[in-house]
């Protein structure tokens, strides 16, 4: 679904990471952790095609219009409602009106915001609006989903809920995710693979993690996995090996 060869990445021609290879299969979710500055929101971008490459190949298996991505900031209208923040991609395709309500609708209710969609976004708590970005990106069918520490401000409850939320769409639909966290137990809990990047200048890629664990997964108690513990043991190491 996503292949990365010798990608390396940069400002002004210094580069910020370099040599990176990366492979994400169909179905799966791939995570990346590291340090700040190690530039793993910049591939996530150089992915999108909003930042050109030094060197190396991006190839993806889906047209661009298949890829969908949540960021930090939901980055919602505010003079829209939830009903129309979510019906906005499916606008830019053509979609008529009633059928855009109709799947706005449903996907707002998949997101447990049946009744609140004729709010505006100042109306909805943080964990709301969360959800209607989400709904946003689910209506539009991506085959593959870039998170970049899309409910990091969240709190614990309310991230843990909305996180297990998008792992039953995803893990049904068999969309295949790369994520990019500096949560290590988030990591391990949503993925088949973690990628660990090195300290930045010239990041590059440190460790590679394959993440055995059954699906499908519930964030409840895939902690509570014999291999669970032995398996973020051996990230934190590899990551305290990379900060010192």
């Amino acid at each position: 679904m996503l292949e990365i060869q010798g990608l390396s990445l940069g400002y002004g021609g210094a580069a910020i990471l370099r040599g990176v290879d990366l492979s994400v299969a169909a179905g799966q979710i791939v995570s990346l952790v590291g340090p700040s500055g190690s530039g793993k929101s910049s591939i996530l971008r150089a992915v999108m095609g909003l930042q050109p490459a030094l060197a190396g190949t991006i190839t993806a298996g889906v047209p661009r219009d298949q890829i969908g991505i949540l960021f930090q900031d939901d980055a919602l209208l505010p003079w829209r409602s939830a009903r129309d923040n979510v019906a906005l991609g499916l606008r830019a395709r053509g979609i008529d009106a009633a059928t855009r309500g109709r799947t706005a609708d449903a996907f707002l209710g998949k997101m447990g915001l049946a009744g609140l969609e004729d709010r505006f976004p100042g109306r909805l708590s943080g964990g709301q609006r969360k959800r209607v970005a989400l709904a946003q990106v689910m209506a539009l069918a991506p085959r593959l989903i870039l998170m970049d520490e899309p409910f990091g401000s969240l709190d614990a409850i309310v991230r843990h809920r909305i996180t297990q939320d998008l792992l039953v769409q995803v893990e049904g639909q068999g969309i295949t995710v790369l994520l990019v966290t500096h949560d290590l137990e988030e990591a391990l809990a949503l993925s088949d693979a973690v990628y660990l990047l090195s300290s930045g200048p010239d990041a590059h890629i440190a460790a590679f993690h394959a993440i055995d664990l059954p699906r499908p997964r519930n964030l409840a108690t895939v902690r509570a996995d014999p291999r669970f513990g032995p398996l973020l043991a051996r990230l934190w190491a590899d990551l305290s090996a990379v900060v010192a």
